[in-house]
């Protein structure tokens, strides 16, 4: 048993997928694997959910750059396989945000971190961020604060 739930629930995927004969969701469920064990290596100690969810996010963004890469190059077959482990990883990370829950955050977000213009945008982030962290687009959120301040 780990610190993390997240990661054990992996790893009983992994053994489910293995007995299945399951050849893509094994290969993608021991990627995630491999992921969370680097990120384990680098902190030197136990892997926590929330941590777990950051390796699993930038997994999930790697996924759909390569979608999107492999779509315009004209490689149905390699992006067929990457939407596969997309929505693989996509069952482990918390749901996503609506629009207007995200809307919602970004406002209350701006309120407490009193930002007024532009310039305060760290500080918007940096008190939104632990709140939506693997449950939105960052880059989308950047938008819509920037919209929201200037």
């Amino acid at each position: 048993m780990s610190a993390s739930p997240l990661f054990d629930k992996i790893n009983a995927d992994l053994i489910t997928a293995m007995k299945a004969k399951d050849e893509a969701g094994t290969s993608a469920l021991r990627m995630l694997k491999s992921a969370i064990k680097y990120k384990e290596v680098d902190l030197k100690r136990e892997i926590k959910d929330e941590e777990v969810v950051d390796v699993l996010s930038k997994q999930a963004k790697q996924r759909k750059e390569s979608i999107e890469g492999f779509e315009k190059g004209g490689r149905a077959d390699m992006a067929a396989k990457e939407k596969a482990e997309l929505a693989l990883i996509e069952k482990y990370l918390p749901a996503s945000l609506s629009d207007d829950e995200l809307a919602k955050l970004v406002e209350e977000a701006i309120k407490s971190a009193g930002a007024a213009g532009p310039k305060d945008m760290g500080k918007v982030m940096g008190v939104l961020t632990p709140k939506i962290k693997g449950r939105a687009d960052m880059g989308k959120v950047s938008g819509l604060v920037k919209s929201k301040l200037g």
